[in-house]
């Protein structure tokens, strides 16, 4: 297949979806990407794309096209010029794109708007859309601090409605997310669930063993206002006077400054800041339990952050401040303890429990790992991404 693939976000930024566009080039399709120009998360264009610098490159077999757009910088304002610059842009240059694509691919994190381009160019052209739904638009919103109901969260229903119906076929990271599409946005698109897996580097992560020392429990991911690293580092102050455990954040994002001055004077925490993909292997392979959080929200419950997948890759026990999916998950493969999203106390007394047996952290962490190799597989989701395209292809 001749495969056009939309998405704002894509490397060197830190998302799964170059992995994606490999693995279909080596199994012989062509891939093109149209992305944005590389900004996420610091808000900042990165060294070497600025001024449209690298606006076409290959990497790794895929044809790359960045579009410029505005960076999103810190606070609302910027961000939502930041969408709306992608949006804006990558809809011009899909106009002009003349070459013969089977089937449009949308990778769709936020903002929803992202799809647009993707959406244009098929009907266009007559041909049909996949659209992968990572973040579930308008709800990803309240975790912003927009309120349900307002003027903002109503205009962006309509945006969000309008898009996802629009699309030939959905596939959903969460099982949550379809009943959500239908029942709160009046979707009708058929929808597929197809879970997101972890990159092969994670999968040769060393078993854990137990050592003497204090216990790493690390969170890796962006840091930002829905992720709720406020607790664990509030449950880093209960714990503050137990030298067996060490927290540590590796990431950045717009919450990274808030969290450092909240977390000053605490020596049981330690931010690492970004790390690239490469180097992530020897973070889970200090880590003794990795940690996931998500602010207290009803939908954004419904989520599976992709971080739990790599976390369950790697071998590790997962540790969760957070309801819903994720909570089910943790439970269901016996592969860590959960308590109620932004429960600090209740996090605090997770750990403390682990601390006071820490042979559970060998056997969550191979419950874990048994998991993800039975219902995770990349093989798996490549099987299924790859028949849904087909299956496209041939509806035209």
């Amino acid at each position: 297949m001749n495969i056009l693939v939309i998405c704002q976000y894509y490397a060197p930024e830190p998302f799964r979806l170059p992995d994606i566009c490999q693995a279909l080039t080596a199994m012989g399709h062509r891939v093109t990407v149209v992305t944005g120009t590389p900004n996420y998360p610091e808000g900042a264009i990165y060294p070497g794309y600025e001024k449209g610098a690298r606006a076409d490159e290959v990497l790794d077999g895929v044809r790359v096209h960045r579009v410029p757009l505005i960076p999103r910088k810190k606070g609302i304002v910027y961000r939502f010029l930041n969408y709306y610059s992608f949006q804006l842009s990558s809809c011009r240059y899909a106009r002009r794109l003349r070459e013969p694509f089977d089937v449009v691919l949308i990778n769709q994190l936020s903002p929803v708007m992202m799809a647009q381009a993707g959406l244009s160019w098929a009907r266009r052209n007559g041909k049909k859309t996949v659209l992968y739904c990572l973040d579930l638009w308008p709800e990803s919103l309240c975790a912003g601090g927009i309120r349900p109901g307002s003027l903002i969260y109503r205009y962006f229903a309509r945006v969000s409605r309008r898009i996802y119906n629009a699309a030939d076929r959905i596939a959903v990271t969460s099982r949550g997310f379809e009943p959500y599409l239908r029942q709160r946005l009046g979707v009708k698109t058929p929808c597929v669930y197809l879970p997101q897996y972890a990159e092969d580097l994670f999968d040769d992560v060393a078993e854990h063993t137990p050592h003497e020392g204090p216990y790493h429990f690390v969170f890796a991911g962006n840091v930002g206002h829905m992720q709720s690293v406020e607790t664990i580092l509030q449950a880093a102050e209960l714990l503050r006077e137990d030298s067996r455990a060490v927290f540590d954040i590796v990431g950045d994002g717009v919450a990274l400054d808030a969290c450092k001055a909240m977390a000053a004077g605490l020596e049981n925490v330690i931010f690492h800041g970004r790390r690239e993909l490469g180097e992530m292997k020897a973070v889970y392979a200090m880590a003794d339990a990795m940690l996931v959080t998500l602010k207290d929200n009803p939908v954004l419950a419904s989520t599976l952050p992709g971080k739990v997948q790599s976390y369950m890759a790697a071998g590790r026990a997962v540790v969760g401040a957070i309801g819903g999916e994720t909570a089910t998950l943790i439970r269901e493969a016996d592969c860590g303890l959960c308590v109620p999203a932004e429960d600090a106390e209740g996090l605090a007394g997770a750990i403390q429990n682990l601390l006071d047996s820490p042979g559970e952290l060998d056997r969550y962490g191979g419950n874990a790992r048994a998991y993800y190799r039975k219902y995770f597989r990349k093989d798996a989701f490549l099987e299924t991404l790859v028949s849904l395209l087909e299956a496209a292809c041939r509806a035209d």
